[in-house]
């Protein structure tokens, strides 16, 4: 047993921390020995969390667990309070991983290593504080902390127009971010008791429906830009075309999970009057990223935009999952953020693999690379066919558990119902158009199969041998631009084994979904109950709009029909 007296939660904020600041003064020329070291302190937090969680955390448990609370300034109710619930719990646990796994893949990096492994690090303690903190002033704290290396990650080490992207990135989430500030001092301040950031006593404070209404107003704005709801998504592609594939992994892997993170968290579970007003327009809006963000893929010729775009449709399943007022909707949006969260990781690191060798984006001038790098090829298809949700794949269990949520839920009307699910429907089929012609075209061209000749063809034996010997320029697809460094070399024992390390996660929650659910099952039934609980309060006063369906013959008779005993 672990010693219940030390700060374990604690250390694994700050540990990478502390690391980080240890970069400066480690001794290092070429970049060899910081890779390691931070390698080895992204590993041992990971190691520490999985340990701690399974000796400390309990399941069946639906508050705050792993409490560690330390006075900072009693006279305005600020303190250091961290813990984990079945929300935060398996999101700690996804930032350490992708984190780890990204670190990883920046093996070969030469250009600043110093400068990058300390914010790698940072970035690292950041994500972790986002997910830990019970504290809402900490927790902006944390939200704040983490914008400053992601724009230094994408500013330094990214594309050409990596300046534009970066201060796009910082000058949206900023901005949002007020919000929050805002929403925590009013949380902090109302009512005649003393001042309090923690969120389990602001849960205990009955807020007004006119003072939750633009407070979760707020909050969703700040939440909606982070987690790239429309219309506050465009950072996203710009962030993402622009930033290298480590850095993409974190963007799509956890961040865009921090402003879903904070939908659940706070908006619906601080807020649950409002919840109730909000909610047709959550699942309006995720069904809207749905269909927009894969209509949108289809006109990206860069792979990363494309992959962004994707990301954008994707998480429209979280807002609807989320808005649901089912108890399965609402486990099918945190399964659809950890299989994305998952799924995004490795077809970022696998478009940076490929990168690598062709040193272009544009799929057009990729041509046939298929031939010549099977392993890539290989692991990109199955990551493309997780996306696209093929059964057995952690995609389709969360969408499918999502839909059926929405489908059943008891809180709309049919005709409201049937309209989100088929419009849901048509963004599913979108997907596999979008993702399945860009493996095409990347690895077999847009001349495979056709009549038509391409101007460079990678068979020719004279053009390969020319390449080998000669170093000349490759020429994929119809394109000659890319450069003599590019080569035909496939993925290297490490990528192989970063990409499976994804994908084994990935086939294994497809298979057995229950392995992540039961993990957070028991606090999502808490927060959902609530929420139910908050709708049919509001139904007895005859207050809720014309958007849900009239509940009150399920309250004649016994509300057990509503299973609402998560509140006893």
């Amino acid at each position: 047993m672990l010693a219940d007296s030390f700060p374990w939660l604690t250390t694994t904020f700050a540990l990478p921390l502390v690391a980080a600041l240890l970069v400066p003064i480690i001794p290092d020329r070429d970049g060899k020995v910081l890779r390691w070291y931070a390698l080895s302190v992204a590993i041992a937090d990971l190691v520490l969390m999985c340990v701690l969680f399974w000796q400390k955390y309990d399941p069946q448990i639906a508050t705050f667990q792993i409490v560690e609370k330390f006075n900072w300034i009693p006279q305005l109710g600020i303190s250091w309070a961290v813990s984990v619930d079945g929300i935060s719990m398996p999101l700690v646990l996804l930032a350490g991983l992708v984190t780890t796994l990204s670190l990883l893949s920046a093996w070969q990096l030469d250009r600043k290593p110093r400068m990058f492994y300390f914010l790698m690090l940072v970035l690292y303690a950041a994500q972790v504080g986002v997910f830990i903190a019970q504290d809402l002033l900490m927790f902006f704290i944390m939200w704040e902390l983490e914008l400053v290396p992601v724009y230094l990650l994408v500013c330094i080490w990214g594309g050409p127009k990596r300046q534009y992207a970066a201060m796009k990135f910082l000058l949206y989430t900023a901005a949002a971010s007020i919000f929050i500030l805002v929403a925590a001092l009013a949380m902090a301040f109302y009512g005649p008791g003393p001042i309090d950031f923690d969120i389990a006593q602001l849960g205990l404070k009955d807020f007004p429906l006119a003072w939750e209404l633009p407070l979760y107003a707020g909050l969703l704005f700040a939440f909606g830009v982070k987690l790239a709801a429309l219309p506050f998504h465009t950072w996203l592609p710009d962030a993402h075309g622009e930033a290298s594939a480590p850095v993409s992994m974190i963007l799509a892997g956890v961040l865009l999970k921090m402003g879903a993170y904070g939908l659940i968290r706070f908006n619906m579970g601080l807020l649950p009057d409002a919840h109730i007003y909000f909610a047709p327009v959550l699942v309006t809006l995720g069904v809207v990223n749905i269909v927009y963000g894969a209509l949108a893929s289809f006109a990206q010729t860069n792979m990363k935009r494309r992959l962004a775009y994707s990301s954008v449709s994707h998480m429209g399943f979280v807002l609807i999952g989320i808005a649901s007022f089912t108890e399965i909707g609402i486990n099918g949006a945190m399964l659809q953020m950890l299989s994305h969260g998952l799924i995004a990781s490795v077809l970022f690191f696998l478009t940076g693999v490929t990168y690598d060798r062709t040193q272009t984006m544009t799929m057009k001038d990729m041509g046939s690379i298929g031939m010549f790098m099977p392993k890539i090829f290989a692991l990109y298809t199955v990551g493309a066919m997780a996306s696209v949700a093929l059964p057995g794949m952690s995609g389709f269990a969360s969408e499918v558990t999502v839909f059926i949520g929405i489908a059943t839920s008891q809180f709309y009307s049919p005709a409201f119902r049937i309209v989100i699910v088929f419009l849901g429907s048509v963004g599913v089929i979108l997907t596999p158009i979008y993702l399945l012609s860009m493996v095409r075209e990347v690895f077999h061209g847009s001349f495979y199969g056709s009549k038509e000749v391409p101007v460079c063809d990678l068979t020719d034996p004279e053009l390969r041998e020319d390449f080998i010997f000669n170093q000349a320029a490759v020429c994929f697809g119809t394109s000659c631009v890319l450069p003599g460094e590019a080569e035909f070399l496939d993925a290297r024992p490490r990528e192989v084994a970063i990409a499976l390390s994804f994908l084994v996660l990935i086939i294994g929650l497809g298979c057995y979904p229950k392995f992540a659910m039961q993990a957070y099952d028991t606090t999502t039934v808490a927060i959902n109950g609530e929420a139910v609980h908050a709708y049919v309060n509001v139904q007895q006063n005859k207050t809720v709009g014309t958007d849900l369906l009239d509940i009150q013959p399920l309250l004649s008779g016994t509300i057990d029909d509503l299973d609402l005993n998560v509140f006893q």
